[in-house]
């Protein structure tokens, strides 16, 4: 598990059940619109990434995907995904399954941590993840 990305046990064994029952997935933290700012959880496809994303790090092998916006606010943080009760009635795959995902930030000693990657550099892989 990296440094800067971390993950509850409860989360942990969530995303467990995911990739087990959905294969590949990615982790996304998104920054507004309909969700707020939840990390949401997706297969492969059923979000188009772009240019300005970057892996931030991985949890058990599962990237954890935001904006070059989230980025330089995220980047100084400890990010750790946890989660609560409740479906938040999001597009995410634990929807319905009685909790979702969050974060916990902690500020960190103030050394920035640089992305794992940016779509930048995975152009012509033909996989974001």
């Amino acid at each position: 598990m990296d440094t800067h990305v971390q993950a509850s046990d409860a989360a942990r064994a969530l995303l467990a059940s995911l990739r087990q029952r959905h294969g590949e997935i990615l982790v996304y933290q998104s920054h507004g619109c309909c969700e707020g700012s939840m990390p949401m959880c997706f297969a492969p496809g059923e979000m188009a990434l772009n240019s300005e994303d970057m892996i931030l790090g991985h949890i058990d092998g599962t990237p954890f995907w935001a904006s070059q916006a989230q980025f330089d606010y995220l980047r100084t943080m400890r990010i750790t995904l946890d989660l609560e009760p409740g479906n938040a009635g999001t597009f995410s795959l634990e929807d319905g399954s009685g909790q979702h995902f969050v974060v916990r930030l902690q500020l960190v000693d103030g050394t920035p941590f640089e992305p794992y990657c940016d779509m930048r550099d995975l152009r012509g892989t033909g996989s974001p993840a």
